[in-house]
């Protein structure tokens, strides 16, 4: 089944009265196991997409849905900051997402116990997220989202707030996760090396009201995009997204608005 986009807008109204159109008409569709990743200048309605996908906004016009379910798919989402609950344990919070589904406990503690396992947090179960790093949040939200096995996998620039080294090292072990299940996936980020690394597809946001300019295809396999055979074709991808985004990078700093994304 495919998740499509059918000509979504999204406007926002001030308290002033003022519309912000944060995205322009959008029609898309991510294909069952595809991994998109969404990039362009700040303020260009990326994340707005992304809670639009998730049911958390609803769309001005145009609409989001799924062609050829045969049951109701599920959507999970990782949070830019984990959005973990503070007063839960990480098996609480990895458990809390499996709540309103049809498990039950015992169903539940044997999921929860075999992702966290997985995710090697096994021995962080009963710690609560104030005490773990970033990056460790970071990848208990992961695990949240994963132990649902959603249909579609919705990322906001999960580890945008790591340092270089973790940052690597989680992106690295996200695709072994994510291989094993292939949701089809929306993946916000503002770093282009990590868009080329990770992604299928890139869709190029130009600035507010978000459209898409460039629609790139990723065609070297993962797992060969770390040999330096890879290096000119993947430096090539790179700037062409650099290059559309620097085109309008003058433009979108000089738009007001306080929608980031």
């Amino acid at each position: 089944m495919e998740f499509c986009l059918d000509a979504v807008t999204k406007t926002y109204t001030e308290k002033n009265g003022v519309q912000i159109q944060a995205l322009a008409p959008l029609t898309k569709t991510v294909a069952p196991g595809e991994f998109v990743a969404l990039i362009g200048p700040s303020g260009c309605g990326k994340s707005t997409l992304l809670y639009l996908a998730a049911g958390l906004l609803l769309p001005t016009s145009g609409r989001l849905y799924w062609r050829g379910a045969e049951k109701q798919p599920q959507t999970a989402m990782v949070f830019q900051q984990g959005g973990l609950f503070p007063w839960l344990t990480v098996a609480e919070n990895v458990a809390f997402s499996l709540q309103d589904r049809e498990f039950s406990q015992q169903e539940i503690t044997e999921r929860v116990a075999q992702k966290l396992a997985r995710m090697q947090l096994s021995e962080f179960a009963d710690a609560y997220p104030g005490s773990l790093s970033g990056g460790m949040r970071q990848r208990v939200g992961i695990a949240r989202a994963l132990v649902t096995e959603p249909d579609l996998l919705l990322m906001d620039e999960p580890f945008s707030a790591l340092d270089a080294q973790t940052r690597r090292l989680l992106e690295d072990d996200l695709v072994q996760y994510w291989e094993e299940l292939r949701p089809a996936t929306l993946y916000v980020t503002h770093n282009i090396a990590e868009a080329v690394r990770l992604a299928d597809v890139i869709w190029v946001f130009s600035p507010r009201p978000g459209r898409i300019v460039e629609c790139l295809t990723v065609d070297i396999p993962r797992k060969e995009r770390h040999q330096l055979s890879a290096r000119t074709q993947l430096a090539a991808l790179e700037e062409t997204i650099w290059q559309e985004i620097k085109a309008g990078a003058t433009a979108a700093l000089t738009q007001g608005g306080r929608h980031d994304d």
